[in-house]
């Protein structure tokens, strides 16, 4: 398929933690006809999560933790419950969510199974989240988990039946897109 779009100018607004860039550039209408549009793009690198679950316990592993842009967003308390994520850095998406299950929940896993990638905001994220679910047990707990103090992470690790969880999302308790997806696909499926 042709592309619809060139002349497309990227101009970095800000680097820090992530890239805020401006992009300009021609956009060929359905009609046929070329208009020029700009736009904002937040690149923070792209990133996987991972549902934990138990089927014998009927339970699920997820974390709370304060995200700033919830709290500036209204969010009574800015704290989260969501499954355990994390950026891709150098890492595939596997080997990714492994490793922040260890960080965050103190389980070690050895394998994940990949379910889906999805963008998580396309309008103005470049970010992609590989959806992963693993199974756990209390024979895989290594450490405490909590997340790591290099990072200065205060992770709150909930373990909670599924149901529970489930109805959570119903109370708007669970509100974190990427948990609610998690969530539904382990009932849709049957996991738990």
């Amino acid at each position: 398929m042709k592309t619809r779009i060139k002349n497309i100018v990227d101009k970095t607004l800000h680097k820090g933690w992530a890239t805020l860039s401006e992009i300009t550039f021609d956009y060929k209408m359905r009609a046929g006809n070329w208009v020029s549009k700009k736009r904002e793009s937040y690149n923070r690198g792209d990133g996987a999560t991972i549902l934990l679950y138990n089927k014998e316990k009927q339970a699920v592993i997820l974390v709370k933790q304060f995200r700033i842009s919830a709290f500036l967003n209204e969010d009574k308390t800015g704290f989260i419950i969501e499954s355990c994520a994390g950026m891709l850095d150098n890492d595939d998406p596997e080997t990714c969510v492994i490793r922040e299950v260890e960080e965050e929940t103190g389980y070690r896993l050895k394998e994940a199974k990949k379910v889906m990638e999805a963008y998580s905001s396309p309008g103005a994220l470049t970010e992609k989240l590989y959806y992963f679910v693993g199974e756990y047990s209390e024979a895989m707990k290594v450490s405490e988990g909590g997340g790591l103090e290099i990072e200065k992470e205060d992770i709150e690790i909930l373990e909670m039946p599924f149901k529970e969880a489930l109805q959570k999302i119903e109370t708007g308790e669970i509100n974190d897109a990427k948990t609610i997806i998690l969530l539904q696909y382990a009932q849709i499926n049957n996991l738990v």
